[in-house]
């Protein structure tokens, strides 16, 4: 797997001391999704497919252009095939055959470094990593004991997203199953985003997902519930409910009925009522 630019290297991400110059924000870390929480939807530990891709690194050589700036990747053939949408490429009209290359001009460089060394490796960084102590799920820690950066600046949508929903949905887009799966286990792991962040990335992953999704989408709208005391009080949410254009705010109104209906049910159940004797 290599890469390299074309043109002057642009910065991809931002800093987090970038993103701590920007207008205060509020802050959501109390309703952080709890890391000790089980990932019932995973079926496989991560990186266990290595073994099964370790013998295909002899096929041919595909060269990829991706995003605004045009770098260039470099991969196996055989790699890129365990994605149908690749597959399907390579044996389609869109490769120039001459000298094998795919144009993804629409593409996040950063985000498609992640796709490969998840197709190479069995996940990306920042890996899980198992903490067999606590039996549960952790992300690695960069050198010198802190968190990798959470966020991505998308081109697109001249912003920061979550890194973890851009590659889900990168994921639903070239057919790669597991590692939708992989992805929302990661972002069920931060803490700390800002609410602006997770708006952004809620509104990207209803636009970059089809109606049917049910893991990635579901996740944003309990996050969002489980933070209604954080979200009601910012400002970027009431500007996001004015500006509408999203299924988001009506899967949301449903879920917040739903979310009361329970309350009330429970409240009103026969072992909540007090008897009198």
């Amino acid at each position: 797997m290599f890469s390299r630019n074309i043109n002057k290297p642009q910065n991809e991400s931002f800093s987090r001391k970038r993103s701590s110059t920007k207008g205060k924000s509020t802050s959501f870390r109390e309703h952080a999704v709890s890391k000790h929480r089980p990932d019932r939807t995973a079926r496989r530990t991560p990186g266990e497919e290595v073994s099964t891709i370790g013998g295909t690194l002899t096929s041919s050589i595909i060269t990829l252009v991706v995003g605004r700036e045009q770098r260039l990747f470099a991969a196996h053939e055989d790699v890129l095939c365990h994605s149908p949408f690749f597959q399907a490429t390579c044996r389609g009209q869109y490769m120039e055959t001459a000298n094998k290359r795919i144009a993804l001009p629409d593409e996040q460089p950063e985000i498609f470094s992640s796709i490969l060394e998840y197709l190479y490796k069995g996940d990306y960084f920042p890996r899980l990593v198992h903490n067999k102590r606590k039996n549960t799920w952790e992300l690695e820690s960069v050198e010198g004991g802190r968190s990798a950066e959470s966020t991505v600046y998308h081109q697109a949508v001249e912003g920061d997203l979550l890194k973890d929903t851009v590659i889900y949905c990168a994921a639903e887009k070239y057919g790669l199953e597991e590692l939708k799966r992989v992805a929302l286990r990661k972002q069920g792991l931060q803490s700390g985003i800002q609410c602006s962040t997770i708006l952004s990335s809620a509104r990207y992953a209803y636009a970059n997902t089809p109606d049917t999704d049910s893991k990635l989408r579901a996740h944003y709208l309990a996050l969002i519930i489980r933070s209604r005391g954080t979200f009601k009080r910012s400002g970027t949410m009431q500007m996001e409910m004015h500006a509408g254009g999203s299924q988001l705010f009506f899967d949301l109104f449903v879920a917040l009925c739903n979310h009361v209906d329970d309350v009330a049910s429970v409240a009103g159940s026969p072992r909540s009522v007090r008897t009198h004797h």
